[in-house]
C-alpha cells in the first residue's frame, strides 16, 4: 500500500475528513461517477475518486500500489495533471479550494477574501480539515510551482480521450497558470 492508498480508505472511512473535503474543497467523494467514459494514452487505468460541484471529476491514475498521480477533468472537456499523487492533491485542495484559480491573475488575499466573504466559517473549516490531514500547507508559490509541474505533465500521456458512439474527443489543457 502507498500513502494514497491508505489516505483514499481514510477519506472513505472518516465522515468528518470526507465532510471537509466535500466544503470547502469541492472534492466529494460521493461524486465519482465520471460525465464520461475516458482513456489517457499512457493506458495507465483510471480510478473516479471524487467530483466537484460543477461536473468534474478527479481520477487516480495507475493501479493501486504504485505511483498514482491525480487527474482532474472538468464537465467542459478540459483537463490538467493535477498532483503527483492523492496526499499532494488533497494537501492543495485543503489549503486552497480555489487552486483552478492560482496562477491566473487573482492575488490569494483576493481568492481567500472571496470565499471568507461567501463563506465565514471557512478559515475555521480549512483549519479542521489541515489538522485531520496533519499536514503543513504549502505556501502559496510552493503550491503554485507543484500545480505548474503537474500540469505541464498533462499532454501527452495524461491528455483524456473520450469515448463517442461518432469518435473520440481529446480533452483540452484546462489549467494552464501565467508564469
Amino acid at each position: 500500500m502507498t500513502a494514497s492508498d491508505d489516505l483514499l480508505r481514510r477519506i472513505e472511512a472518516e465522515p468528518d475528513l470526507a465532510g471537509l473535503l466535500a466544503w470547502p474543497g469541492d472534492f466529494d467523494i460521493a461524486r465519482r461517477d465520471p460525465i464520461e467514459e475516458l482513456r489517457i494514452p499512457s493506458g495507465l487505468p483510471l480510478t473516479p475518486i471524487a467530483g466537484d460541484g460543477a461536473g468534474g471529476t478527479y481520477f487516480l491514475c495507475g493501479a493501486p500500489g504504485g505511483p498514482r498521480p491525480v487527474l482532474y477533468t472538468d464537465s467542459e472537456g478540459g483537463a490538467t495533471l493535477f498532483a503527483s499523487d492523492l496526499v499532494e492533491a488533497v494537501t492543495l485542495i485543503a489549503a486552497y479550494p480555489y487552486w483552478q484559480e492560482l496562477g491566473r491573475g487573482h492575488s490569494v488575499e483576493e481568492l481567500e477574501k472571496e470565499i471568507t466573504d461567501d463563506d465565514p466559517d471557512f478559515p475555521a473549516d480549512r483549519a479542521a480539515l489541515l489538522a485531520l490531514l496533519d499536514v503543513v500547507p504549502p505556501t502559496a508559490e510552493e503550491a503554485l510551482a507543484r500545480l505548474r509541474s503537474s500540469a505541464a505533465r498533462t499532454v501527452p500521456d495524461f491528455q483524456p480521450i473520450a469515448r463517442h458512439e461518432e469518435g473520440d474527443s481529446v480533452y483540452e489543457t484546462s489549467y494552464t497558470p501565467l508564469l
